[in-house]
C-alpha cells in the first residue's frame, strides 16, 4: 500500500524537521548544508542528524565519504563517530537515538535536518516504526552460522522458515537475513526490513530527494571508489583492524570495508577489492533508488546544486 504523505510545503514559522535522502553519491551532504544556511538566512539556525548507518562509527571516513568538521561551515552535526567499530548499529538503537537528537534540535528552536542513505535507518526516524526484541545470544549464534555457512545458505534458511518475508530481503545482505532469523525465531512478526503497510509519520517533515541519472551516477560512483582507494583507504582499514575492526558484526562487512580487509589479507588484488566494490557500491545504490521513491510527497531534483528551495520552505 502507499504510505501517507508526511506533509507538503514548509510554510510555517517553528522549527520543523528536514530530510535529505538518495542514493550514495548524489551529494546529500552539499544540499543538507545548502538548505541548513538557506533557513538560517530566513530566520532560524538549523542542525544535521546523520542518518548513515556507516557514518556512526568512529574512524569509518574515507569509506563512506563522511564530511570532515573543517567542511561543516560552522553548522552543528549530530550522530557522526559516536560508535566504535567493535559496536553493533542495530536499528533500533538508531531510532531512539536519532529521534532523541531531532527532539532536542527542535526544542532548542532550530530546524532539524536529517541525512542519509540507509534507508531502514531514515525511514525508523520518519515513520512509526516498531521493532521487536533482540536476543543477543541468538544473534551471535546466528552470525556465527553466516560465518560459517555464507549469506546464501542462510537465505535458504529463512525462506524455508517464511517465505514472505524472505521475498523482501536482499539475499546477499547477512546481517538483514540474520536479523529475519532472530526476529522469527522469537515469534514474532519481522517488517523484512522494509517499510511497513501504511507507514505512519512520525511528526510533520518536509523530504527532499536527489535522483542523479543512472549513467551518471555510475560513472561518479565508479570514480569515488577508485578516489576512495587513492585517498587512502587501505591505510585507514589497516588502522582501524588494530581497533577491532575484524571483530565488529557491522563494521568490517560495510561495502569497501571488507574488501579493503580482503586485500589486505591477501585474498584479493587491489584490482580485484576495488572491482568489486564499484559493483556493490552500483548494486546498493540501485536498492537506495528503489526504496526512497516509495516515500510520497518527496521533492525530486537530479543536482544538489538544481534544487529550488523557495518553493519548497514556501514563503
Amino acid at each position: 500500500m502507499t504510505p501517507r504523505p508526511t506533509d507538503g510545503p514548509a510554510a510555517e514559522s517553528g522549527p520543523r524537521l528536514y530530510a535529505v535522502v538518495g542514493a550514495t553519491g548524489t551529494g546529500k551532504s552539499e544540499l543538507s548544508l545548502r538548505l541548513a544556511e538557506t533557513l538560517a538566512a530566513r530566520g532560524r539556525p538549523a542542525e544535521i542528524v546523520n542518518a548513515d548507518a556507516m557514518q556512526l562509527y568512529r574512524g569509518m571516513d574515507i569509506g563512506t565519504a563522511k564530511l570532515p568538521v573543517s567542511q561543516w561551515r560552522g553548522i552543528p552535526h549530530h550522530l557522526l563517530d559516536v560508535l566504535d567499530v567493535t559496536d553493533d548499529a542495530a536499528v533500533a538503537w538508531y531510532q531512539e537515538a536519532a529521534r532523541a537528537a531531532v527532539t532536542a534540535v527542535l526544542d532548542r528552536g532550530a530546524h532539524a535536518i536529517l541525512v542519509g542513505g540507509s534507508g531502514l535507518y531514515v525511514s525508523s526516524v520518519l515513520f512509526d516504526f516498531r521493532f521487536p526484541p533482540r536476543d543477543e545470544a541468538l544473534r551471535v549464534k546466528l552470525e556465527a552460522d553466516l560465518d560459517r555457512d555464507g549469506p546464501g545458505v542462510m537465505y535458504e534458511r529463512l525462506r524455508a522458515a517464511d517465505p514472505h518475508t524472505a521475498e523482501r530481503v536482499d539475499p546477499r545482505n547477512g546481517r538483514r537475513i540474520v536479523r529475519a532469523l532472530e526476529v522469527l525465531a522469537q515469534g514474532e512478526a519481522t517488517h523484512g526490513a522494509t517499510l511497513p503497510d501504511e507507514p505512519v509519520p512520525w511528526r510533520a517533515s518536509t523530504i527532499i530527494g536527489l535522483a542523479v541519472p543512472r549513467d551518471q551516477l555510475v560513472v561518479r560512483l565508479d570514480e569515488r571508489v577508485e578516489g576512495m582507494w587513492r585517498d587512502g583507504l587501505l591505510e585507514e582499514v589497516e588502522g582501524l583492524k588494530a581497533r577491532g575492526l575484524e571483530r565488529g558484526v557491522t563494521a568490517r562487512r560495510a561495502i569497501g570495508y571488507a574488501q579493503a580487509l580482503g586485500q589486505l589479507d591477501g585474498r584479493m588484488t587491489q584490482a580485484e577489492a576495488i572491482a568489486e566494490t564499484q559493483a556493490l557500491t552500483r548494486r546498493y545504490a540501485r536498492r537506495q533508488v528503489s526504496w526512497f521513491k516509495r516515500y510520497p510527497g518527496v521533492h525530486w531534483s537530479e543536482s544538489s546544486a538544481d534544487v529550488a528551495l523557495a518553493p519548497i520552505l514556501g514563503s
